[in-house]
């Protein structure tokens, strides 16, 4: 999960230390949101999972062998179909029957429960949480995916979310809501629980749109893989690589 590497700053470590301070000082009052997927989880566990489970189904042997580290641009299945060893040309052929496999597995909770930690994501959320930093998970995930999503969050060793505990997790209501819009939508809801002291997301568009409706918060941008769209980040977004420093 290299790809934008080349935006994060020598000195990033230092945003992440400034808002550690930044929560010790507001307590319970201070609200630090994160994203999940290609935040504070690596997905690529699940998407390979995916992806042998398509070959075993259709007997491609070579995708049987699909390892996350396949997916070397983001989101790319075609790209991990050739990673694998099968030319452009029958990525290309076989990738609208891949995709919609792909599909009717990647939003349920059984398949999330793949997802790892991108390191150091879980003991900087212990961090926080330990200042009494108030954390919200706004994901846009569905709530059919609650269940796995919370099983992986105490596998991986991170705060716990718990109904209108210090810990949340706000998710979508169903799959087809639009995740720009759902996103846009709790801004009003987090000005009403507390002052947001940082957001983190992968998401260009995301981190831009919380880099604007809070302009006192810091904006950090997860230098890790997004959805592909060509978004320039707010001049004022800070991109990391991870949460280990």
């Amino acid at each position: 999960m290299t790809d934008f590497l080349h935006r994060v700053a020598i000195d990033w470590h230092k945003t992440l230390e400034r808002i550690l301070e930044e929560a010790s000082r507001h307590g319970a009052d201070g609200l630090l949101v994160f994203d999940l997927d290609s935040t504070v989880f690596d997905n690529r566990p699940r998407q390979a999972r995916i992806v042998r489970e398509f070959g075993a189904a259709r007997g491609l042997t070579p995708l049987t062998r699909c390892q996350p580290w396949h997916f070397t641009s983001g989101w790319d299945l075609r790209g991990a179909v050739v990673a694998c060893g099968y030319p452009q040309a029958e990525a290309d052929a076989m990738y609208t029957e891949l995709k919609a496999f792909w599909q009717e597995r990647f939003f349920t909770s059984d398949y999330c429960r793949d997802d790892v930690e991108i390191v150091g994501a879980p003991r900087f959320l212990h961090a926080l949480d330990g200042v009494k930093g108030r954390v919200i998970y706004v994901t846009g995930r569905h709530e059919a995916m609650r269940e796995g999503t919370e099983a992986c969050l105490a596998r991986c060793g991170m705060p716990r979310p718990s109904k209108g505990g210090h810990v949340q997790l706000w998710m979508k209501p169903t799959l087809e809501e639009s995740d720009d819009q759902y996103k846009r939508d709790v801004h009003q809801h987090l000005r009403e629980l507390g002052t947001v002291l940082a957001a983190f997301d992968n998401e260009p568009t995301h981190i831009n749109d919380y880099a604007v409706k809070f302009p006192e918060a810091v904006a950090v941008h997860l230098a890790t893989d997004h959805s592909g769209r060509e978004v320039a980040l707010e001049a004022r977004c800070v991109s990391i690589p991870h949460f280990a420093y």
